[in-house]
């Protein structure tokens, strides 16, 4: 990931709050961009094509074991969810740390642009300990320690209750991750045109459609296996760039609105 969650070297003087979201948005499209490339390739397979380049070297590790194309197109469905949600909870972590990170500085500095020595230590000091922290926790001290609430915190959550699901149960939901409701829920944007459209459906040439954010949600309880679709995939990588936006506001507001307890 592009952006560094590590305090500065000391002969840093400012940090950017623009290069720093600049750098993290830059890296989310590349995980866009492999994920949308990931997609196309793995689509466009042919089982032919497979089949060749798995006899091309002549010899297998345990040939009795060979999958067949059809058992390697769920496999590969199945290992790409982990990974993209897997990525998806490495960069909400990367901004978390980044964003606290920025606000121990503006609480050490008292909002000043200089950064001394001993600001710097008090900011590197709070920031081991953030980084430390487990995901739940890391939300607990954003809003302890500096107001900021997060939004999207409760899909991030579920997100993870998915990733333990996927890799610790076989990737069905039990108990333990569902809600009072007896749901497990992750909230994403979605782009809705004019008359409801979703953007993903298909759109008549010349058709103009006005487009606007909405907020979908994918259900599961228990018993249910964690699958989603790939637009749905590519919908929860985009809403971390809402949530990435939002939490560098939250930054850019407390810097702004700091009042010094001297």
């Amino acid at each position: 990931m592009t952006a560094n969650p590590n305090p500065p070297s000391d002969n840093s003087k400012q940090v950017s709050l623009q290069q720093i979201a600049q750098q993290f948005m830059v890296g989310l499209q590349q995980h866009f961009d492999m994920l949308a490339y990931s997609l196309a390739s793995r689509h466009s397979v042919r089982e032919e094509d497979y089949v060749r380049y798995a006899k091309a070297p002549l010899i297998m590790p345990v040939a009795s074991r060979h999958q067949n194309f059809e058992q390697m197109q769920a496999y590969a469905g199945d290992l790409m969810q982990r990974q993209v949600i897997g990525d998806i909870l490495n960069l909400s972590v990367t901004a978390l740390n980044n964003a606290h990170f920025l606000l121990a500085l503006v609480k050490a500095t008292h909002a000043k642009n200089e950064v001394s020595k001993d600001s710097q230590e008090i900011a590197q000091r709070s920031q081991k300990k953030f980084i430390s922290a487990q995901l739940d926790e890391k939300f607990n001290l954003l809003e302890q320690d500096y107001g900021v609430l997060c939004e999207m915190e409760d899909s991030i959550t579920s997100l993870s209750f998915c990733m333990h699901a996927l890799v610790k149960q076989g990737g069905q939901v039990r108990s333990a991750q569902l809600d009072s409701n007896g749901e497990l829920v992750v909230e994403y944007k979605a782009v809705r045109l004019s008359g409801g459209v979703d953007a993903v459906e298909a759109v008549k040439p010349k058709q103009s459609l006005n487009a606007k954010l909405s907020e979908q949600r994918k259900v599961f309880r228990q018993g249910d296996f964690i699958a989603f679709s790939d637009t749905e995939l590519q919908l929860i990588l985009v809403s971390v760039a809402a949530f990435a936006d939002s939490l560098f506001q939250s930054v850019d507001s407390y810097a702004k609105n700091y009042k010094s307890p001297n």
